[in-house]
């Protein structure tokens, strides 16, 4: 009959033994970083009784306490243990001083952690005799209360039988021995080995049989006269004597003596996985201790269970549940073993992307994602043969690795041609793919597979559904720029960062009108690092934010020095990263910088690019609404290289535009960017917006821009960016005349 998860486990009532005090407690230690945890665990086991005693819990709340408390504490039964408290590894650190340093051999200690996905080592698992270990979220009441109660009878056990020392010592050796099993295998193997020597008898006449959930008996494990049925059907089995004793052990579910003939140990502790052995003593059965017999079996449930922990945790580790296939962390050792044994011819690694996964996800559900992940799964298994090892590294990524040198990858191309049959529809489905040969890497696994990442990168920016080969100076470009960001952070913390500032001119009187405020970067050693390089790079991390916020800053503090100079009517254009406008608390760092310094909001203008402004109209609108409301001017830069809307560039209330560059090099020239800084001007005049050309060179150039309508202009015919104390030398020295390079 089926029941819920919470209902699996059931315990009959147990009479304790004569001797012992019915009055006292089971002490159950809490060791737990969370207050809510020790309340919880208390009171979902308040007034509850466990082999007829009730609970005493003791709390302790870091290992620093929980090593005062186990000093004066001495007779715990149980201890719930927090993996992770004060350091990632507090919890483990302190298991090995519960076992060696007090000496604590006989508590039973579980595991808990409340971080999903972080696991012990298995060593640890193995090493210090841990009897269980949960996520703190699947440990209902019920399950709770079914793993203290098999721990607590576990202990109470140990400690009756303890004048049993050589049976006792015995059973313990043993159970290390069972725990290093690789497989339910041999572990049944070693229990064989251990009851024969826990009994005195020779390995003879022992089996081992398992029930799964109501499937037939199984012999796992044999020796002596029975060996030929191993991995047979217990059924297989001629003496019926035998096969009866274990059928009764298995369904009732406990230990069965047949006076003067043989004995069926029953070990399991949940429904579906049960475990019996049986062994021929001829001796009667009063002669066996029952109180040893029931600390082995009790021992050897823990065994069988931590055995099946740590083939999970290996399962989890290195095996990819929702695919069926090897995870990256098995691709990457599989990698390093490969690459180790081979010099040279050493085969191919290809990295499969779901082209635009996320948005399928989002579109119809994590269930239909999961089902066209275990499409694709089986579509590339299946395509690329049994040759290749296939495993899933990202979560919408595969690795598919071949060790044959000249291995043909060309099954990868049009390998989701046809349709995919997910959820009942038939869909198709895009991959990007990028490929390197593995004589091209220089290290270990890790290193093939970012090198796959990069190809798979290559391949997405030339045409999504593409196959891209890696090659090295595609790795060095990258890894160049990830240098080049490294060094850009330390140049930010060693003031390797300036401004200088470039003027701004009235073509029609030769009056300097604003600056715009530019930022250089020169390292160490001298060197200057080209703004195109590092500025792309700063907003792609995030780190422009900081870095924007410092230039705005800087620029606003040299604005208010211009106006006590005496030249406040003069701007300070500051130019603004997208990343900045979208960050929530934009507009506060500007209101503080220009408070901070004293300058006049007249004094400031924000320029930010056409593409920009215009791909997030509705929302720059409102944004350059209160940027306006606070008193700044706004600019469009590199007006004419985007698309605007013109009703959308009246809404968002400009006060100017800023022809770019590229048209300005065409006038005069045959090229058409003349026309277009034409045209812009035009439209400049219609919508009563001022316009200024940057990149002006000669003075043929200023002089067709003033006749075209455009008022302001910028560049090397007036004068190169200056750092900040050639700039107000500058400014001083223009403050009066006029001309094509006249004052201010």
């Amino acid at each position: 009959m089926n029941r819920p998860d919470d209902d699996l486990l059931e315990f009959a009532a147990e009479t304790p033994p004569a001797a012992a005090n019915t009055a006292a407690c089971w002490k159950v230690a809490i060791v737990d970083d969370d207050d809510d945890v020790h309340r919880s665990t208390e009171l979902s086991l308040a007034n509850t009784e466990i082999l007829g005693r009730p609970l005493a819990f003791l709390h302790a709340r870091s290992a620093a306490e929980a090593r005062a408390l186990f000093v004066g504490e001495r007779d715990i039964a149980v201890i719930l243990l927090d993996v992770v408290m004060e350091t990632q590894d507090a919890g483990l650190l302190l298991v090995d001083e519960i076992r060696h340093r007090f000496r604590m051999q006989d508590v039973r200690i579980i595991l808990r952690t409340g971080q999903p996905g972080y696991a012990p080592e298995l060593e640890a698992i193995r090493d210090y005799d841990i009897n269980d270990y949960r996520n703190k979220s699947e440990l209902s009441r019920t399950r709770l209360y079914a793993a203290l109660t098999a721990a607590i009878r576990a202990y109470q056990q140990i400690r009756i039988v303890n004048a049993s020392r050589t049976g006792l010592a015995h059973i313990v050796r043993g159970s290390a021995e069972l725990l290093r099993s690789e497989g339910l295998g041999e572990f049944a193997a070693g229990v064989i080995t251990q009851m024969a020597g826990l009994l005195g008898l020779p390995p003879e006449g022992l089996v081992c049989a398992r029930r799964d959930a109501g499937a037939p008996c199984e012999v796992i494990a044999a020796a002596g006269r029975f060996d030929h049925v191993s991995r047979q059907p217990l059924a297989s089995l001629q003496d019926a004597g035998i096969r009866a004793t274990l059928e009764r052990a298995l369904t009732q579910r406990t230990n069965v003596l047949e006076p003067g003939q043989g004995i069926a140990l029953y070990f399991g502790s949940r429904p579906g996985r049960d475990l019996a052995a049986y062994v021929e003593t001829g001796y009667p059965a009063d002669e066996l201790d029952p109180t040893l017999l029931e600390v082995f079996c009790a021992n050897v449930s823990v065994c069988l269970d931590n055995i099946e922990l740590v083939q999970r945790l290996n399962e989890y580790s290195y095996f990819d549940p929702l695919v069926h296939l090897p995870n990256r962390r098995q691709l990457l050792e599989l990698l390093d073993a490969h690459l180790n044994e081979r010099e040279g011819r050493r085969g191919v690694l290809a990295v499969v992307d779901i082209d635009h996964f996320g948005e399928i996800n989002g579109a119809f559900g994590y269930h239909y994602g999961d089902a066209l992940l275990k499409g694709v799964a089986a579509r590339i298994v299946a395509g690329c043969g049994p040759a290749a090892r296939v495993a899933r590294v990202g979560s919408d990524s595969f690795g598919v690795f071949w060790s044959a040198h000249d291995a043909d990858v060309s099954c990868l191309d049009g390998l989701f041609s046809e349709p995919l049959e997910v959820e009942g529809d038939s869909i198709i489905v895009s991959v990007t793919v990028g490929v390197v040969r593995l004589d091209d890497v220089g290290g270990d696994g890790s290193e093939a597979l970012e090198d796959g990442y990069l190809a798979l990168k290559r391949a997405k920016q030339a045409e999504r559904g593409s196959v891209a080969r890696y090659n090295r100076g595609v790795s060095e470009e990258i890894r160049g720029r990830v240098n080049l960001l490294h060094n850009l952070r330390g140049a930010f913390g060693a003031n390797e960062l300036f401004l200088v500032f470039q003027p701004q001119i009235d073509l029609a009187t030769g009056r300097c009108v604003g600056a715009e405020a530019l930022l250089r970067w020169r390292t160490g050693d001298g060197a200057m690092i080209p703004p195109d390089r590092f500025i792309p790079l700063a907003e792609r991390s995030g780190l422009i934010v900081s870095i924007g916020e410092w230039v705005l800053r800087r620029a606003c503090e040299e604005a208010a020095r211009m106006a006590r100079a005496g030249h406040a009517s003069v701007r300070m254009a500051v130019n603004v990263s997208v990343i900045q406008f979208r960050d929530p608390h934009f507009l506060g760092r500007l209101r503080a910088a220009i408070e901070d310094s004293g300058v006049s909001p007249r004094q400031i203008e924000l320029e930010i690019t056409e593409s920009v402004a215009m791909g997030e109209g509705d929302r720059m609108i409102e944004l350059f609404g209160r940027v306006k409301a606070m008193g700044l001017d706004i600019a469009i830069d590199d007006f004419g290289t985007g698309f605007s809307s013109l009703s959308q560039l009246q809404r968002m209330n400009v006060d100017r535009l800023k022809i770019d560059r590229a048209f300005i090099n065409d006038i005069g020239g045959a090229g058409k960017g003349g026309d277009i800084a034409g045209l812009v001007c035009g439209l400049g005049d219609r919508l009563g917006i001022e316009l200024i050309a940057e990149g002006i060179e000669q003075a043929e150039q200023a002089g067709r821009l003033q006749a075209m309508g455009c008022q302001l202009g910028q560049g090397y015919h007036f004068a190169r960016p200056m750092p900040a104390e050639d700039w107000r030398a500058w400014l001083a020295a223009h403050s009066s005349g006029s001309g094509a390079q006249g004052g201010c």
